[in-house]
């Protein structure tokens, strides 16, 4: 014990002689003493802080309907959010007559999952308040409180992954590989930035002061707004709720979530987690209300303007297509609350001359095909080279024929190979049909398929076929439009400038991707494109790192999300300006320029010398202006 305590105490004898009389020994004494307990209060400091920041573990019961070998419900053909009304099987248990009712289902089955009823405009209104009522208390917690939130919500997630996956993929249709690749690896990632420096981001910020006010300090504060608004869309039904909601109480604020009517279910028990997560913690789970209402647009325009129009919301995420987003930033417009919109995009992939496409063919493929096509920063777009066009066509051609569709958590796909799964309805298909012929008849090649696929054991299923279309040119109507489906199209070039033309020929600019063997050239290229995000040799990696903010440019959209510039916009930024050294020198007004003035042009003399000595070019002005400035003090 002897030897420990002589090592915690080393350095400092170091620094301080010994004594060798009596009273020098109980000076050593007590100075000993003083450090052992100052140690000893840092031990018990840290060992709070560490508490404070240690996850809390909670539980949240899975659904049943996430259970592959789940196979009790009804099966409903065609189905849609709407067919409660025409199927008695899917209806509500207590139907309230006007009442809107949303039906979830499984679209890679058929298999109907649950109906709930909409939200009203009143209902609507009472969840904004009852979050604006939580964050009064919210916003008065520390950062460890936030982090520990924030841990919880990881530890849970990393130890309940399977069953997260299997949620998200029963109301999406995808596969458990994209779900993880989508839904936990990109959250996870969200959590560990927060986590990590958040709170980096959102502290007090020291900036400079011009020398006329060196004895100034000048700070930017990052306050909580208040209650904030996420409207997203239904591809990603956990990242996409998840996302917005951490980085919304991270910063402070209460935040109302309107999910999209196709993922009601699924988000519903997402959310559940969360408030299970805050009560463990100790906090108001009211913090997070969620609004599951039926189609923000067309058909209750009135519940919509509840959410957007709310004076109490003080800021607007959204995440959708470009229609709906002109009309939340129309409604956003009463109340003057900023929105940030990606509204997503038709993201080209540049193939520079020389590139192993046997090399990149995997990327090119997982960025075409992952999720079904229903990805906002997918490739959409294969610029190719005309030297290996026909070589990189064959080869996707090849590959996408041995892709197989199914269902995750069908009896027939539990075990066995799926690499498709469905995309979120079927209620689109006719138009994408259309499309597809409309280039083939441009003069496009379509190879293989174009059309909806009847699966021959998932009848009631939304699948279409993955799609190649070669030889497409940019006054194409297919190259202009976004797909949001598995379609891939490969449009040739000649020179790099061209490409880069090709790339920018959209009204969209959200991401982008360039391969070819030479660094500095794609480096070169990217520079180039008109977007939000490029990956070198690589699709959609600037997503996964949250450092880096996520947006796009053009019409698809504005403002960023992710990163600093993400987690800031979700805050009341705010310019203090404060004393340096009050007690030596503070702001006074010189007497020429006091009210009253006693001489005008005395004034003008004493602030245009003022103005010449700090910002005159050279030396001989400065001196000049100080002369002017002490003649007329």
């Amino acid at each position: 014990m002897g030897s420990l305590f002589s090592f915690f105490i080393h350095p400092f004898d170091t620094i301080r002689p010994r004594n060798n009389d009596d009273e020098g020994n109980v000076d050593d004494l007590l100075y000993h003493l003083t450090i052992f307990f100052a140690f000893g209060i840092w031990t018990v400091v840290r060992r709070y802080q560490t508490a404070r920041n240690r996850a809390i573990p909670f539980k949240h019961a899975a659904l049943e309907a996430s259970d592959p070998n789940y196979s009790d419900g009804v099966f409903i053909q065609n189905p849609t959010i709407n067919s409660h009304r025409s199927n008695r099987d899917v209806a509500p248990a207590y139907e309230v007559p006007g009442r809107e009712y949303i039906t979830s289902f499984d679209p890679a089955t058929g298999l109907h999952l649950n109906t709930f009823p909409a939200d009203e405009t009143q209902e609507i209104t009472d969840k904004i308040n009852r979050a604006a009522y939580a964050q009064t208390e919210w916003e008065k917690t520390t950062f460890a409180d936030r982090r520990r939130v924030v841990r919880s919500l990881k530890k849970w997630l990393v130890e309940n992954q399977d069953i997260c996956a299997q949620t998200a993929c029963r109301d999406t249709g995808k596969t458990l590989i994209d779900a993880a690749l989508g839904e936990i690896l990109t959250t996870c990632s969200k959590m560990d930035w927060l986590i990590d420096h958040g709170e980096k981001y959102l502290k007090p910020e020291t900036r400079s002061s011009p020398f006329m006010q060196i004895y100034k300090k000048s700070q930017v504060h990052y306050e909580p707004m208040g209650v904030v608004a996420a409207i997203v869309s239904w591809n990603y039904p956990l990242h996409n709720a998840w996302s917005p909601i951490l980085a919304a109480i991270f910063a402070g604020n209460g935040v109302v979530l309107k999910c999209s009517e196709q993922v009601v279910w699924s988000t519903t028990w997402f959310i559940g987690a969360i408030h299970e997560c805050m009560r463990a913690c100790g906090f108001n789970p009211e913090l997070v209300q969620a609004s599951a209402r039926i189609n923000l647009v067309c058909c209750l325009p009135s519940q919509a303007d509840a959410l957007t129009r709310s004076p109490v919301i003080k800021h607007i995420t959204f995440i959708g297509s470009e229609p709906v987003g002109r009309l939340v930033a129309t409604a956003a417009t009463e109340h003057l609350t900023p929105v940030t919109m990606e509204l997503g995009g038709k993201d080209p992939a540049i193939v520079l001359p020389g590139t192993d496409i046997d090399k990149w063919a995997s990327v090119w493929m997982r960025g075409i095909y992952q999720n079904a096509g229903q990805n906002c920063i997918g490739i959409e777009r294969l610029i190719v080279h005309s030297s290996q066009y026909e070589d990189v066509y064959a080869l996707i051609v090849e590959r996408v024929r041995a892709l197989r569709l199914g269902s995750a958590l069908s009896a027939e796909g539990v075990g066995s190979g799926v690499d498709c799964g469905s995309m979120i309805s079927s209620e689109r298909f006719q138009q994408l049909e259309d499309i597809v012929d409309d280039a083939r008849n441009q003069g496009a090649r379509v190879e293989h398929g174009g059309m909806r696929m009847r699966h021959p054991y998932l009848e009631h299923g939304a699948y279409f076929t993955p799609t190649v279309i070669g030889d497409v040119t940019n006054d194409m109507n297919i190259a202009q439009r976004e797909l949001f489906a598995p379609v891939a199209l490969l449009m040739p070039y000649e020179t790099i400038d061209e490409a880069i033309a090709i790339a920018n020929g959209t009204k969209f600019g959200l991401g982008a991707s360039v391969f070819g063997p030479d660094q500095y050239l794609c480096m070169d290229v990217a520079k180039r494109l008109q977007c939000g995000m490029v990956s070198i040799n690589d699709f959609g990696v600037t997503y996964l790192n949250q450092d880096l903010p996520f947006g796009g440019f053009k019409a698809s959209g504005y403002g960023r999300f992710g990163g600093p510039e993400g987690l800031r916009a979700l805050t009341n930024v705010k310019a203090i300006v404060s004393d340096r050294w009050p007690w030596l020198i503070q702001t006074n007004i010189p007497r020429p320029l006091d009210y009253p003035i006693r001489s005008l042009s005395q004034g003008w003399d004493f602030v245009s010398g003022l103005i010449a000595l700090f910002y005159a070019d050279g030396w001989r002005g400065r001196i000049d202006g100080l002369n002017q400035l002490m003649n007329n003090r």
